[in-house]
């Protein structure tokens, strides 16, 4: 499993200049750490009741769909690149949303963009 710590527990607040569109950076994130999750992975009981188009027949000609999709590890490798690449654009994005706005000074930009940017490095 990946460490999806780094992109669940965002908090934004204040700006606004993006109308908080940094957020959707996240979301992006969150989805390729879904994909990074299942890659292979027995499907559950309830991810095989939502493939209502399926029937038992359907996983007895094809049991591969029992699982989901199994990427190769190369293809995992740049989708773990791309989760860091798109948590370090969120914050940019957030912190320049927060000077554009009038949040935050160029001092305090630079600051809290460097603390943010430790941080994510930490986790």
């Amino acid at each position: 499993m990946v460490d999806d710590s780094k992109t669940r527990n965002r908090k934004i607040m204040s700006g606004g200049k993006f109308n908080y569109d940094q957020r959707r950076i996240g979301y992006i994130a969150e989805a390729i750490i879904d994909e990074i999750n299942k890659s292979g992975r027995k499907k559950t009981r309830q991810e095989l009741k939502d493939e209502h188009w399926h029937d038992y027949e359907w996983y007895k000609k094809y049991p591969e769909d029992l699982c989901h999709y199994k990427y190769p590890d190369e293809v995992i490798a740049k989708f773990k690149d791309a989760v860091n690449i798109l948590n370090i654009a969120e914050v940019y994005a957030q912190r320049i949303d927060w000077l554009l706005s009038g949040d935050d000074g160029e001092e305090s930009f630079l600051k809290r963009l460097d603390e943010d940017l430790e941080k994510l490095n930490k986790q």
